[in-house]
């Protein structure tokens, strides 16, 4: 019986299993070796080991590289999830038509490419495009304004093409929420905004997790839009991995940040998955208790 459950289960798991360990593991252990292999001046990587690649990260370019990339990924995702929780609260109480029109509206950019729609935004930040324009005209801003290749563009960007991914969750996180708490935090004498903060934005903790862990993790490889709407000063580790690759072919160096980002990417989603554990180990040893 138990040979079967395990036969079961195993038939169940193998698929995803092996897909994860040829394409994800197998190319993750690659990018760490090449991180302590030498190379030769044609960009091959040759024989023996090196920890010149790994020191090279300690470089002061690398580390305000590193932390620019973890500021740009950090505030365009606070700022996603400060926009997605009242889009997502709305949705939950707004009425079918409603709902399925924003969320209709929400997908519609996906149906064209994210480079289009990152090359549009470039035209519209254009010192000649039509934003600026109107925005000189309504005397907001001076004409002398940048609204391209900067950091504020690169952030602004960011959060455009990444909101969606915050309102999902969010929204199918408030879908479940019982709002009858909501209404008896009111009656009690909270008003609608504390209450928002102190019983609604509690109550969807899960889908908030979930929703910054879906922002954050392609913010922080980012690599198309710093190149297209940032400045120099704006690069962020995803573009000086394509330059060590594609221009320099400095393949160790290119790998020893490829597994910085990883690291960088895995450190938040450790902490998220220690907090979600922690907070089903709560649940469930009050449940205990009543």
């Amino acid at each position: 019986m138990k040979a079967r459950k395990f036969f079961e289960e195993f038939s169940l798991t193998s698929p995803s299993f092996f897909w994860l360990l040829l394409f994800f593991l197998i190319p993750s252990l690659i990018v760490f070796a090449f991180a302590f292999k030498p190379h030769d001046v044609y960009g091959n990587i040759i024989e023996g080991w090196t920890l010149e690649p790994v020191k090279s990260l300690l470089n002061k370019d690398y580390l305000l590289l590193t932390w620019r990339t973890l500021w740009f990924s950090g505030l365009a995702t606070a700022i996603s999830l400060a926009l997605a929780l009242p889009v997502g609260y709305y949705l939950a109480l707004a009425p079918e038509k409603i709902r399925r029109l924003i969320l209709i509206l929400i997908v519609i950019p996906f149906w064209s490419s994210f480079l289009i729609r990152i090359f549009a935004w470039k035209s519209l930040l254009h010192p000649e495009g039509i934003l600026k324009k109107t925005l000189v005209a309504l005397n907001i801003i001076s004409p002398e304004t940048s609204l391209l290749y900067n950091s504020a563009a690169v952030i602004f960007v960011m959060v455009y093409s990444y909101l969606p991914f915050a309102i999902l969750p969010i929204y199918a996180s408030a879908a479940k929420f019982n709002f009858q708490l909501f209404e008896a935090a009111m009656d009690l004498g909270a008003t609608r905004l504390l209450t928002f903060y102190k019983v609604f934005i509690p109550g969807i903790r899960k889908g908030i997790l979930t929703a910054t862990i879906m922002v954050f993790v392609p913010a922080v490889g980012a690599y198309v839009i710093p190149d297209l709407v940032g400045g120099t000063q704006s690069d962020m580790i995803g573009n000086k991995i394509a330059q060590r690759t594609f221009v320099e072919r400095n393949l160790p160096e290119a790998s020893a940040l490829s597994a910085l980002l990883a690291i960088v990417v895995f450190i938040p989603m450790a902490v998220i998955t220690m907090l979600q554990t922690k907070g089903k180990k709560v649940e469930y040893e009050a449940r205990n208790r009543e």
